[in-house]
């Protein structure tokens, strides 16, 4: 399979139903990952487009995904909860060549833009694509604005978001994971930013599947591919449906009000 059919199987017609569970190596315990394979099977069975998890797991679980349409792609970067003042600075804890190995079809990495060691983070970020670009692998490029350094240019909207957007594709990513700027006018600008598909992140587990699902609806409106959206998923009382909603929405063109009661949210 060559790159292009990778992304089209993650990304079929250019909208993904993505779910990042690599959440467990950051924080545990983390609510909704205490049973990975049943989580897994569920998501499979929503149609989900592509799991994101770190590298054992992918290499534990990928099975679970052949002769499915979900594929898993894995996240090289990590960092923990207790790594104190650099408890931000994601460090590479894989590499690209591995993952095919180990059941993947592309990569990730993450660089949070306005933190200290962001100059680490980009190198390493730009070491993935390099690598991906040789054996043909997509990379999705999880650029957050955020941090005590975050600088936005002056009357920029989007506080940086944008050009976090930029910053993925301009070192080589296919994919962007963005945040939802409050706004569509301003989230316009994100989208805009980069000709690569922008998927939005859902951000800390609130409890209101609406209130998710209305932004979703928003965000695709406003130019956003899909989603990439753990707690979101993961953590809610029932994942399987929360991933039927959104499926709905991304793939299908429902409304959030019409997924949200289609599936009882």
């Amino acid at each position: 399979m060559d790159k292009a059919s990778r992304l089209e199987k993650m990304l079929p017609n250019g909208k993904g139903l993505w779910i990042p569970i690599d959440h467990g190596l950051s924080d545990y315990p983390n609510p909704g990952l205490e049973d990975t394979e049943t989580l897994i099977r569920e998501l499979i069975n929503a149609k989900v487009d592509v799991i994101v998890a770190q590298k054992g797991l992918v290499s534990h679980f990928s099975h679970l995904c052949q002769g499915t349409q979900t594929s898993m792609i894995i996240h090289l970067s990590a960092s923990t909860r207790h790594g104190g003042d650099e408890a931000s600075k994601k460090v590479l804890v894989g590499d690209a060549s591995e993952i095919l190995s180990r059941g993947g079809i592309g990569a990730s990495a993450q660089v949070n833009m306005g933190t200290p060691g962001e100059a680490e983070m980009l190198e390493a970020l730009g070491k993935v694509t390099t690598d991906s670009h040789h054996i043909g692998l997509p990379v999705l490029g999880m650029v957050y604005a955020r941090g005590p350094n975050l600088n936005p240019v002056s009357g920029d909207k989007t506080q940086g978001v944008a050009q976090a957007a930029r910053v993925a594709f301009e070192i080589g990513c296919d994919v962007a994971k963005t945040t939802w700027t409050g706004d569509s006018e301003s989230f316009k600008q994100v989208t805009s930013a980069a000709p690569i598909p922008m998927l939005v992140a859902g951000g800390a587990n609130t409890g209101d599947a609406r209130s998710v699902l209305l932004m979703v609806e928003k965000a695709m409106d406003a130019g956003a591919s899909g989603v990439c959206m753990g707690r979101q998923v993961f953590a809610h009382k029932y994942p399987l449906k929360m991933a039927m909603a959104l499926r709905r929405i991304i793939h299908e063109g429902c409304s959030s009000t019409e997924a949200a009661d289609e599936f009882d949210l």
